[in-house]
């Protein structure tokens, strides 16, 4: 069972008028500062263009009818949760990931299973990259998760295809801690193949879902879940990664959280994208995990020096 406070921030959630819910960033705001009974009362204190939009569609569905009319689909959710072991955290609990605190996307709740880790979780580094890698992309990736990893990071990835599965497996494989940020409700595991990897990542590090626990993958939830893998992470890593790759919009998003950008520069060489970020000082370009670790420790938007050696294709 969860309190009243939660329940009643789930709820609002879960509100819905023509097929559309209040921005849920706006609901985790508000409730960061307070005023979780104003949004109760259908009132949003937040001068911004997302206030101004989701007010009438709060008003019309608490218009409605009582708040406490939703419950019951909240709890079905919790039940659903809770037959595959999963938990609940909110922006109301001392738990929830201190770095997505600090970010103005941030999700209301998150559903997770395994276990959050204050510590280590507020040493997230992503390793991003397309689900289609080559093979000299994939032996990257296992470099950099490996090394990031031994020098006390946290691996974030999101439990895809290509540099993300290669990110999770290898600090699995040297029994480091990964995060798995997933495109769906925390019941279902996409891609299907991934299944038995989710389930190792769960009982040694944690899946965390920013979706109701039943919501199937979607064209939206994808990039929705960047904003989190993004958020949970000082910085991302985009190893491999074309002008159409999640990891470019995840890129994109993390210059706009103001995390670092951390850039390969045989990604930078290849990609107009990567080296526009460059050029405009939203990201660094990186050839070696000395320097990503170096980019970590300053100030976001600092340009790199590169050294022109490219990473060893091992993983050992």
């Amino acid at each position: 069972m969860i309190d009243e406070a939660r329940m009643r921030l789930l709820a609002l959630c879960s509100l819905r008028v023509e097929g559309k819910s209040v921005d849920w960033s706006l609901l985790a705001r508000c409730t960061l500062k307070g005023h979780l009974d104003s949004l109760c009362d259908g009132l949003v204190v937040e001068e911004s263009a997302a206030a101004r939009k989701a007010l009438p569609t709060l008003r019309q569905a608490l218009r409605d009818g009582a708040l406490e009319e939703h419950f019951s689909r909240v709890e079905d959710e919790l039940e659903h949760a809770a037959s595959v072991g999963a938990n609940l955290v909110t922006v109301l609990d001392a738990e929830y990931p201190e770095n997505l605190r600090g970010v103005p996307d941030l999700p209301p709740f998150l559903f997770y299973r395994g276990a959050l880790d204050h510590d280590a979780d507020s040493r997230c580094v992503a390793v991003v990259g397309t689900r289609n890698a080559t093979d000299i992309g994939l032996s990257r990736a296992r470099r950099v998760a490996r090394e990031l990893s031994e020098a006390g990071y946290t691996i974030t990835s999101g439990l895809a295809r290509g540099v993300d599965t290669e990110a999770h497996r290898t600090a699995l494989h040297f029994e480091r801690r990964t995060v798995a940020v997933i495109g769906t409700g925390i019941t279902r595991c996409y891609p299907k193949e991934n299944f038995a990897l989710a389930e190792e990542i769960a009982s040694r590090g944690v899946v965390v879902s920013q979706f109701w626990p039943t919501r199937s993958p979607g064209r939206d939830t994808f990039p929705r879940r960047n904003h989190v893998t993004s958020g949970m992470s000082l910085g991302s890593v985009v190893i491999e990664a074309s002008s159409t790759s999640g990891a470019k919009m995840q890129a994109r998003v993390a210059a706009e959280q103001g995390r670092h950008v951390l850039l390969l520069k045989s990604l930078v060489d290849q990609q107009p994208w990567a080296r526009k970020m460059v050029d405009t000082k939203r990201a660094s370009i990186v050839d070696g995990v000395e320097q990503m670790i170096d980019a970590l420790n300053g100030p976001v938007g600092a340009p790199q020096r590169v050294q022109h050696v490219q990473l060893p294709l091992d993983a050992g």
